[in-house]
């Protein structure tokens, strides 16, 4: 175990050698090749109006996406009507999501658990 932490501890040293050494470049580049998103000037005030646009767009779209959503739901139960014409491979896909978002929640329980599987800290 012991062995282990050294090696960690020696790839987190060479990776912060190499961000010392290379991390202004890196900043330098990304700026550069994204010039086309960045606001002038950018102060604190731009940012507030930034986010301002964005919380307005956001609640703008919520009519598209609940109408999108009860498209969802009519084309969900027209296949629960018509189970009987359901293909294996449907069957399926549906199943696979199914064990995705149970996956996805236990690992959003185990994360707020602090990584234990027994159980939550007092």
């Amino acid at each position: 175990m012991a062995s282990k932490l050294q090696q960690l501890q020696s790839k987190a040293c060479q990776a912060s050698k190499f961000v010392a050494r290379n991390g202004t470049a890196y900043y330098k580049q990304l700026l550069e090749e994204n010039k086309k998103y960045i606001q002038e000037p950018p102060t604190v005030e731009k940012c507030n109006e930034l986010s301002k646009q964005l919380f307005f767009t956001r609640l703008a779209s919520i009519p598209g996406r609940t109408e999108s959503f009860w498209k969802e739901l009519d084309y969900v139960k027209n296949l629960w009507k018509h189970r009987s014409e359901l293909k294996v491979e449907d069957a399926g896909i549906a199943a696979l999501f199914g064990m995705e978002c149970f996956a996805w929640f236990c690992a959003g329980e185990i994360v707020g658990r602090g990584f234990t599987f027994t159980g939550y800290y007092p």
